[in-house]
């Protein structure tokens, strides 16, 4: 799906993950579920592009619903995978703290899981070797994205601002779709490590120069971080 200049999403509100689209090449941002492989390849030949185009993949966070398909393009394509130091680890597939659920309707939730089902969620293959990154690196990937630290949903969470695509992709550090309740807009993600961390960290990107907001499960949030940050802010106090 094409959102705007040299920005493109696959997946759904459910679970999606970006493209970033320049002569240069293409930066992957997350890897959704391993069956996102075949929207990926399907979208790149839209674009007129192939997975030879793709210079690096980012990954927001550790989470194996982020994870899909980053070891297939490191291992079989040679496309360096990023995550910051902190979910090194996790990306790697070391454990993580188990997290209260908190709220859930039975109707979203058996839709999330049966998604990803059917998108072989249920069989992760964790990245064998990835390129750590911190606060404030700017990578050498198409875009230059830079990073920006945002531990909360996990230690190592992180938003990726691409001034040339006008986005910040914000992972789980928000939603705008919580994949429990069905609710939508924006709002904390669920399987937070520590709810208040994250809270604080929207801080972090509410005065960023951006147009797009662009969370890993949800609607693309089309407007200024701020606003998406308030509404965030305004559904924790609820």
């Amino acid at each position: 799906m094409n959102l705007g200049p040299h920005l493109h999403r696959i997946g759904n509100d459910i679970v999606a993950a970006y493209l970033v689209d320049l002569p240069d090449g293409i930066t992957v941002i997350d890897a959704g579920l391993p069956g996102h492989w075949h929207d990926l390849r399907a979208e790149l030949a839209a674009m007129g592009r192939s997975v030879d185009d793709i210079r690096g993949l980012i990954l927001t966070h550790g989470d194996s619903d982020h994870l899909g398909f980053a070891e297939r393009l490191r291992r079989d394509h040679g496309v360096p995978v990023y995550v910051h130091a902190a979910d090194a680890d996790r990306a790697r597939g070391g454990e993580k703290p188990k997290n209260e659920i908190g709220p859930k309707r039975i109707g979203p939730m058996l839709g999330f899981f049966a998604y990803a089902l059917r998108k072989g969620g249920m069989r992760t293959t964790y990245v064998t070797e990835v390129i750590d990154v911190a606060d404030g690196d700017v990578l050498p990937l198409p875009g230059a994205p830079r990073i920006i630290g945002m531990p909360g949903h996990s230690p190592g969470s992180i938003a990726i601002h691409v001034p040339l695509a006008e986005a910040v992709f914000v992972g789980d550090a928000l939603t705008t779709r919580h994949v429990l309740t069905g609710r939508t807009g924006g709002q904390p993600a669920p399987f937070t490590d520590e709810p208040s961390l994250a809270l604080e960290s929207l801080a972090r990107i509410e005065d960023i120069d951006a147009s797009w907001v662009l969370p890993g499960h949800g609607t693309p949030w089309h407007g200024s971080p701020r606003d998406l940050v308030a509404a965030v802010r305004s559904a924790a106090a609820e």
